[in-house]
């Protein structure tokens, strides 16, 4: 049997059903993909912040690993001390790390942005078996080293990690007769 003329193809009523069909799909693919992007975006901000913290956190392990003659001091948001030109053949170079206006400055002699978003420093010493605010904790101890320095930052910030961050570094031993 052969349908009637007029009888062939879709009506009108299905074409429609079918285009709103495929628009609602289009636009779950859009929403979707949209979502997808932002979470996208919003990882390689905190991978970002991420890499910075571990940077900053080597940069200071790195200072106080190469540590050479001179003093230490420091307490609160600043510390001082002396350590090697690695690779580069020259004199000590003096370092002073402070926290200010919410970042972390590193000075060798010129000022240098370490990190940012920091709501606060605190450095402590290890002298003997306990833990100290400031060092040297008295004048006649100005020539000695602690056995390590703990350095204690709150990161703040909308992106990445936020919270404590602690890193405990052992100082090698003052070699003998190390006058500043």
């Amino acid at each position: 049997m052969k349908p009637d003329a007029g009888e062939e193809g879709f009506t009108l009523l299905e074409l429609i059903i079918s285009l709103g069909l495929f628009a609602l799909i289009a636009v779950a693919g859009l929403a979707l993909l949209e979502s997808v992007m932002g979470v996208q975006a919003r990882t390689e901000g905190r991978l970002d912040r991420t890499a910075t913290l571990q940077r900053a956190m080597f940069v200071i392990q790195s200072d106080l690993d190469q540590i050479a003659r001179g003093e230490v001091s420091g307490g609160g948001a600043g510390i001082s001390f002396t350590r090697v030109a690695a690779g580069m053949g020259g004199a000590p170079v003096p370092l002073r790390y402070d926290a200010a206006g919410g970042a972390l400055v590193r000075s060798a002699p010129q000022p240098q942005l370490l990190l940012d978003g920091v709501g606060g420093v605190r450095w402590r010493f290890l002298d003997g078996q306990s833990w100290i605010d400031r060092w040297p904790p008295a004048a006649e101890r100005k020539e000695e080293w602690p056995r390590a320095v703990q350095v204690e930052m709150q990161v703040t910030g909308a992106r990445g990690p936020q919270g404590m961050l602690r890193r405990v570094v052992a100082l090698p031993v003052r070699p003998e007769g190390d006058a500043p």
